[in-house]
């Protein structure tokens, strides 16, 4: 009752948020006139004029009015189309560290462009990380003009992209890429001896789009830097020429060799699918005869089994995975996108 009463004369958190944001956007409507006026190189200055007054000690929630402002005009100068004032209030909620949400069409690219170039003034660099390498691209040709026209650097960080590009790309002001590529960049500058080989800086501020999908959907795919490899491919070829004898069950306790369960995305060979394993693996001369899967020095060779077992039961072309170029390409399970560079771990590539 008591919070009930407060929230009435107070409001909520949510409320006085709001009302914060909507005295921010009054006064850059205030400024908006006084902008309109300047020249392309006068508005172009105030770029340099910010980041030498946030050097005398002004903070961005200072700045934030008129680099919101100068922004918002030069969208409407570059690209035509001039900042909503709900757009204001979303990038002042991105600049804070929150999540924004709108639909789609209700200009969530140029939304970003205020945050960015407000935190790009800090001189730390900003990361702005899309789902895919096309939006990546798109994004940073379209909204890079805008910030170019101000004065701004912009880089686009793709896959395959070569050592040096990529120090390029990090050391513009605001960096367009991918959630994979940033985080596995991160891993790779963790493995390097020198400093010089380090393609990221010192990490800023960073706005990523769908964020449900990158931080929650996305965030059950680990990001895995593979070493070398540690077996032929004869043992992969052998044990794929064995696993096709195996028999699935049609439930998890009638006959058969193996259990596939769906949902968990697993597969689990029955006591009698382990003697029948162990006696094919034997005729194929690849497990000594009356060995075990069970013993240690088997181990590996159960590993391959059931690496072969998923590849086979859970893993489909066209589904899962695409053949081109005689490499296996894997699918987005998300998106449907193919995800060219990236590799299933513990010998699942290599098995499928």
């Amino acid at each position: 009752m008591i919070s009930s009463l407060l929230k009435k004369v107070f409001g909520s958190r949510n409320d006085r948020l709001v009302k914060q944001y909507t005295a921010k956007v009054k006064a850059i409507n205030v400024l908006e006139p006084a902008m309109q006026q300047l020249s392309d190189a006068d508005l172009r200055a105030k770029t340099d004029a910010f980041k030498a007054r946030f050097q005398q000690g002004e903070t961005l929630d200072q700045l934030l009015p008129e680099a919101f402002a100068v922004m918002r005009e030069a969208a409407h100068r570059v690209l035509g189309l001039r900042h909503y004032d709900v757009q204001l209030i979303g990038g002042m909620v991105l600049h804070d560290g929150n999540i924004a949400e709108m639909r789609t069409g209700e200009g969530k690219t140029l939304m970003a462009t205020l945050p960015s170039y407000l935190n790009a003034l800090s001189g730390k660099g900003v990361h702005i990380v899309t789902v895919n390498d096309y939006l990546a691209s798109r994004d940073a040709q379209m909204m890079g003009r805008i910030h170019n026209f101000l004065g701004l650097t912009v880089g686009v960080n793709l896959s395959q992209m070569p050592h040096d590009a990529k120090q390029g790309a990090y050391a513009a002001d605001i960096t367009y890429g991918t959630n994979n590529e940033f985080g596995f960049d991160y891993l790779r500058d963790n493995m390097v001896y020198q400093v010089y080989e380090k393609v990221q800086r010192e990490l800023g501020f960073a706005i990523v789009d769908e964020v449900d999908s990158i931080l929650i959907d996305e965030a059950r795919t680990p990001l895995i830097i593979s070493g070398q490899a540690e077996s032929s491919t004869e043992l992969y070829l052998a044990v794929n020429q064995v696993i096709p004898n195996l028999a699935r069950q049609e439930k998890e306790d009638g006959a058969g060799d193996y259990w596939v369960d769906e949902k968990a995305h697993t597969v689990l060979l029955s006591e009698a699918g382990h003697e029948r394993a162990e006696q094919l693996l034997t005729d194929a001369g690849l497990l000594p005869p009356g060995s075990s899967l069970y013993e240690a020095a088997n181990i590996g060779l159960m590993h391959h089994v059931y690496a072969g077992l998923r590849a086979h039961a859970l893993y489909h072309l066209d589904q899962h995975y695409v053949v081109q170029d005689d490499e296996v390409v894997i699918v987005d399970e998300f998106t449907g996108r193919l995800m060219s560079g990236r590799r299933w771990s513990e010998g699942l590539h290599q098995a499928v």
